[in-house]
């Protein structure tokens, strides 16, 4: 009696799909971090390279935006740091 075909699948863990999943939501958390952070900067030093005063205006009356975008990066940043410090180590 021959053997069966080994399988083709990897086998359904759920403890490997729940840490993917946690994976995945960090790498998110990170990269949402990082663009609001980016864009907050953004905000805050583009009045300082536009040439046009009216712009420039306007842009320096969004700085409060630009504030609450660098503040909420870098809680999400600092959120994702704290989540792999406190991780359990890989086997």
């Amino acid at each position: 009696m021959p053997l069966p075909a080994a399988p083709d699948r990897k086998p359904n863990v759920p403890a490997r799909r729940l840490a993917a999943s946690l994976l995945k939501a960090n790498n998110e958390l990170l990269i949402k971090g990082i663009l609001c952070v980016l864009i907050g900067l953004g905000v805050l030093v583009s009045p300082y390279f536009i040439t046009s005063p009216g712009m420039q205006n306007i842009v320096a009356k969004s700085s409060l935006v630009g504030w609450f975008a660098l503040v909420l990066g870098c809680a999400f940043v600092g959120l994702y740091a704290r989540r792999r410090m406190t991780a359990p180590a890989k086997p």
